[in-house]
């Protein structure tokens, strides 16, 4: 979306030189949010025409002229590089020189900013989206101190340990987020450092808090098969039902299944399709024969057009509510997310006795030990286990009774 960008010029009566002339200043505005910048140029008061925004010097309306297009010229430039702007952007490639917030809060919404020019390169948005929570947590919980933002030369190791005190208090987050919380408040402040505006970050002596074991959450091979019993009358329903099967049975993330194209699938020599693709996370290569049902999924939707892509799939926030709504009426005891389909791809493939080296290389992992992560626990290893454990014992009931 194309930002809106206004260029306004205007004189400050209130400041006139010594010489009887004042400066011709540039308010620039994009998206609402505006900054102001000194031409460099100066007039009379009584030559400024206010409605036109120029002089009645026609030399001096020359030079304003090629100011404008400078302007002009350095916002393309900055659109087509980085693909987002913003005023302050702006103003920096202008001036060459950027302003150093002295304020955390102040300095967290420039880094937001740099983030979001950042998501565009890379097209990958997770951090941006989530910078904003953890930095109206900071917001808030500064607000609570009853100050509206903090100088960086107050923040103390106790305003530190506080912050966490404060969100474990009035938010029922687990360690984990809170670590990404103070990550956020430590980034910030040695930001200041880079800066010069603190000599060393005093936030360094505070630890993170120990993080519980991951936990793999999949579905069982019962709750597939209900999922795969009760099709749904809403195509988007439908859509986020099939896909979320497919990827049960192909192991991709949601983000690698919505850039599925045609030309991701082949066919063997034997006659056996399957799917090479690079995972967005990782860009390690994914080698995956496809199942009959993940084969028969791919047969419903586009696999001839390569310029669009297999799925018609909407943004991630969109499907995540028609997957919780599967699951919802399906009585599922857990919510249930598109990701569960990719570590129940892993999990079903580990109770089928898959090399640990094959399942690696399906699902893309750059190192095997996250692929063993999947061979811990699963409920069906688990009775498989005691089944060997009875047949191994089966004289044992007969000893206990005699």
């Amino acid at each position: 979306m194309r930002s809106t960008y206004k260029q306004l010029y205007y004189i400050n009566r209130g400041k006139v030189k010594s010489d009887g002339t004042t400066s011709i200043m540039c308010r620039i505005t994009i998206d609402g949010k505006a900054v102001v910048l000194s031409t460099g140029l100066y007039c009379q008061p009584e030559e400024w025409i206010s409605k036109k925004g120029e002089v009645k010097n026609n030399r001096l309306n020359g030079m304003l002229d090629e100011y404008k297009k400078r302007v002009d010229e350095t916002y393309a430039e900055l659109l087509k590089v980085n693909g987002v702007i913003s005023a302050e952007l702006l103003k920096t490639a202008m001036t060459g020189t950027a302003d150093i917030p002295k304020y955390i809060l102040q300095a967290g919404e420039v880094e937001r900013e740099n983030l979001k020019i950042r998501s565009i390169q890379i097209d990958s948005t997770s951090s941006y989206r989530q910078s904003k929570m953890y930095h109206y947590y900071l917001g808030e919980y500064i607000r609570s101190l009853g100050k509206e933002d903090m100088l960086f030369t107050d923040i103390t190791e106790e305003f530190g340990t506080n912050f966490i005190l404060y969100l474990k208090t009035n938010y029922p987050h687990k360690p984990s987020y809170r670590n990404h919380c103070l990550c956020w408040l430590k980034r910030l402040v040695y930001l200041a450092v880079d800066n010069g505006i603190l000599r060393y970050n005093p936030l360094d002596g505070i630890k993170y808090e120990k993080k519980a074991p991951t936990k793999l959450m999949y579905i069982s091979k019962n709750q597939l098969q209900e999922i795969m019993s009760h099709p749904k009358p809403d195509p988007l329903q439908e859509l986020a039902r099939r896909t979320f099967i497919f990827s049960c049975f192909c192991g991709l993330a949601y983000v690698d299944v919505r850039n599925l194209y045609p030309h991701h699938i082949g066919t063997t020599a034997e006659g056996r399709k399957y799917i090479r693709t690079y995972r967005k996370k990782t860009s390690v290569e994914s080698f995956i024969p496809l199942h009959p049902v993940a084969e028969q999924i791919i047969s419903l939707y586009n696999t001839t057009d390569d310029s669009q892509p297999i799925f018609p799939l909407p943004i991630r926030s969109m499907i995540w509510f028609e997957i919780h709504e599967l699951g919802f009426s399906l009585q599922f005891k857990h919510n249930l997310s598109y990701h569960q389909s990719r570590h129940t791809f892993g999990t079903l493939m580990v109770s089928a006795g898959v090399p640990m080296e094959s399942i690696s290389k399906m699902m893309g992992h750059t190192n095997i030990r996250t692929t063993q992560g999947y061979a811990k626990v699963t409920d069906d290893k688990i009775s498989e286990d005691m089944d060997k454990l009875i047949k191994c014992c089966k004289y044992t009931s007969r000893i206990c009774t005699v």
